[in-house]
C-alpha cells in the first residue's frame, strides 16, 4: 500500500492501452485523410474519437493522483470513444460491400500476431482500405481489451487502497495522534 497523500501518477506514456490507443489514432487520421472526404463529418468524428480515445487514458492517468474515479471513469470514456470508432469502420465496410474478417480469420490472426510482436506498423501507405479498415478493427478491439483490464486492475486497487479523500482523512488522522 502506497502510504504517500499524493501517489506517482502520470505514467500513461508506459501504458500498452494507450501505446495502443495511439496507435489507433495516429492510423485513423492517415486512414481518413486517405479513404475519407476531408470535409465529411464521418471524417471529423473518426478522427475525433480516435483521439479522445488517446486523451482520455492520458488525462485519467495525470488525474489519478487525487480521484480515482476521475481515472476509472475517464478510462471508460477512452473505452467507449474507441467503441464508436469501431463502428465507424465497421460501417465503413459494409456501406462499401467490403469484408470484415471474423476474429479468428487468418488475416486477423497474423494481424494480432504482428501486433503482439510489436512489429513496425508505421507505413500504411501500400494498404487497401479494406485491409486498413480491417487492420484497425483489430487494433481497435485490442485496445479496448487493455482498457477493460486496467479497468478491472483500477477497481481493484481502489478496493485495495482507497481513494484519496481517504488518504487525507488517514494522513490528518496520523498528524493529530502524533504518528
Amino acid at each position: 500500500m502506497n502510504n504517500d497523500l499524493i501517489p506517482k501518477h502520470g505514467g500513461f506514456r508506459n501504458l500498452r492501452s494507450f501505446q495502443t490507443a495511439q496507435l489507433v489514432y495516429d492510423g485513423t487520421v492517415f486512414f481518413c485523410d486517405k479513404f475519407v472526404e476531408k470535409r465529411s463529418r464521418t471524417h471529423d468524428q473518426m478522427v475525433q474519437a480516435a483521439r479522445s480515445g488517446v486523451q482520455n487514458i492520458a488525462e485519467g492517468s495525470l488525474a489519478s493522483a487525487t480521484s480515482k474515479k476521475t481515472e476509472l471513469k475517464l478510462t471508460g470514456v477512452a473505452r467507449a470513444s474507441l467503441g464508436e470508432l469501431l463502428l465507424d469502420y465497421e460501417d465503413y465496410l459494409r456501406q462499401r460491400g467490403l469484408k470484415q474478417w471474423t476474429k479468428d480469420s487468418p488475416e486477423a490472426l497474423r494481424t494480432r500476431k504482428l501486433l503482439s510482436d510489436q512489429s513496425d506498423m508505421s507505413d500504411w501507405s501500400d494498404l487497401s482500405d479494406e485491409k486498413f479498415s480491417n487492420i484497425m478493427i483489430c487494433l481497435i478491439n485490442q485496445a479496448s481489451y487493455l482498457l477493460w483490464k486496467q479497468m478491472q486492475r483500477l477497481e481493484d486497487d481502489f478496493l485495495r487502497e482507497g481513494g484519496f479523500t481517504e488518504r487525507l482523512y488517514n494522513k490528518r488522522k496520523d498528524f493529530r495522534n502524533g504518528l
